[in-house]
């Protein structure tokens, strides 16, 4: 049973990946004053990537809340990363609601509302890694039967049954660096939301990363701690893809940067 994610069919391997997006350890200890100067900072460039997704049957289904489970154990983390964020990758400008794949099949399929609410409530900002994204998914059915033996008798009708799935990413360069704080903005203010979505969601689950690459750039190559703090402070999983970056942008204006051509 594989945790990773889903595999990279081209572009940068996982090691190259992780030098050139940042440290994984995290935030530097020091919280730097923003200095307006330091806008103009040259630092090593941050590449933007972006992806493109394939998505895969396992040939795996679930009828009742018992055969859910024992799937959830067993399938690749790529199928948990899939069934945790398809809602998100597919929705940019609608609210990304439901959270994931598994409270919208017990609440819609099986009729089991007080279940589909515990695993609709399961944050999963909270979780750095796969592997412990799944371990919170499965305990949370497992208390749910404990406590209620009669849940698993619940079975889905013909043709409703729970598919698993899994994910395949194919990361690419899109070929554009920023080295300053106006290239960064000018870059994100009309970039692809995949990219978006690469450096915000999958790039911290696949390298183990405690925060979003944009963070861990700001951090330790432009040396702008509290900066990096305020886009590692946001949750992305309450936000559409569009209203995302909105949020990234509103950051940078309140700090008074501006994408090249925009007066300030």
């Amino acid at each position: 049973m594989a945790d990773d994610m889903p595999p990279s069919g081209c572009g940068p391997d996982e090691r190259n990946a992780a030098k050139r997006s940042g440290n994984p350890e995290g935030f530097g200890e020091k919280n730097r004053p923003y200095h307006h100067p330091a806008k103009e900072r040259r630092a090593r460039p941050f590449e933007f990537f972006t992806r493109l997704n394939l998505t895969q049957l396992l040939g795996l289904k679930a009828l009742n809340l018992t055969e859910l489970l024992q799937h959830i154990r067993a399938v690749p983390g790529s199928s948990i990363y899939h069934h945790t964020h398809r809602f998100l990758q597919q929705h940019i400008y609608l609210s990304p609601e439901p959270p994931n794949d598994f409270a919208y099949w017990v609440t819609e399929v099986l009729g089991d509302e007080r279940l589909g609410e515990r695993l609709a409530s399961i944050d999963t900002i909270q979780y750095s890694d796969i592997r412990s994204l799944r371990d919170k998914i499965a305990s949370t059915l497992e208390r749910y039967l404990e406590e209620n033996p009669r849940g698993a008798r619940k079975f889905a009708d013909e043709g409703e049954e729970f598919h698993m799935m899994a994910s395949m990413s194919f990361i690419l360069s899109t070929g554009l660096k920023a080295g300053t704080l106006p290239e960064f903005a000018t870059i994100l203010e009309t970039i692809n939301v995949d990219s978006i979505y690469f450096h915000m969601f999958e790039s911290r689950l696949k390298l183990h990363r405690p925060s979003n690459d944009f963070s861990v750039w700001l951090d330790r190559d432009m040396g702008l701690s509290q900066l990096a703090a305020e886009f590692a402070r946001l949750d992305p999983y309450t936000q559409t893809l569009e209203g995302l970056r909105k949020s990234l942008l509103h950051i940078l204006g309140k700090r008074r940067v501006q994408p090249h051509g925009h007066a300030e």
